[in-house]
């Protein structure tokens, strides 16, 4: 019996979570001065002023890459080794499931599951644009 098919396979959980660890420890690899990200934008060929909102814009000048850095790190520590419950969130951040949220477990939690593949697809490309703008700063783009 074949277990998925190589489609399947690309795109399960496990697999995203292990390209966005693998990703992270690239990036950590290659950052050997950490402190040089501090006030580098992220991705230098967007251009701020397209950006529609002040608060967007605001927030795109707040995100340079040594916070990227740092965010990618914790959140690689928080998949590898869990996360105290209660630690930096909310008391009950889903809320009291009544008996009508309990009928759709099962479309909540691929409406869950497709939102964490989505966002750790996102966190993996930000890290791998961090790890190639790093060697840009530095002059080893290769």
């Amino acid at each position: 019996m074949q277990i998925l098919d190589s489609y399947e396979q690309k795109n399960s959980l496990l697999n995203t979570m292990n390209r966005f660890i693998g990703a992270v420890n690239n990036m950590d690899q290659t950052v050997m001065v950490p402190s040089l990200l501090r006030d580098v934008p992220l991705d230098h060929r967007v251009d701020v002023s397209v950006v529609r909102t002040a608060s967007a814009a605001a927030a795109y000048l707040d995100q340079d890459m040594y916070s990227s850095y740092v965010l990618l790190k914790s959140i690689r520590n928080d998949i590898e080794w869990g996360v105290v419950p209660g630690e930096g969130r909310g008391k009950d951040s889903v809320g009291v499931a009544g008996a009508a949220e309990d009928e759709d477990l099962e479309k909540q939690f691929h409406v869950h599951l497709q939102g964490l593949h989505a966002v750790l697809s996102k966190l993996t490309r930000k890290a791998n644009t961090l790890t190639t703008r790093y060697k840009e700063e530095i002059g080893c783009g290769n």
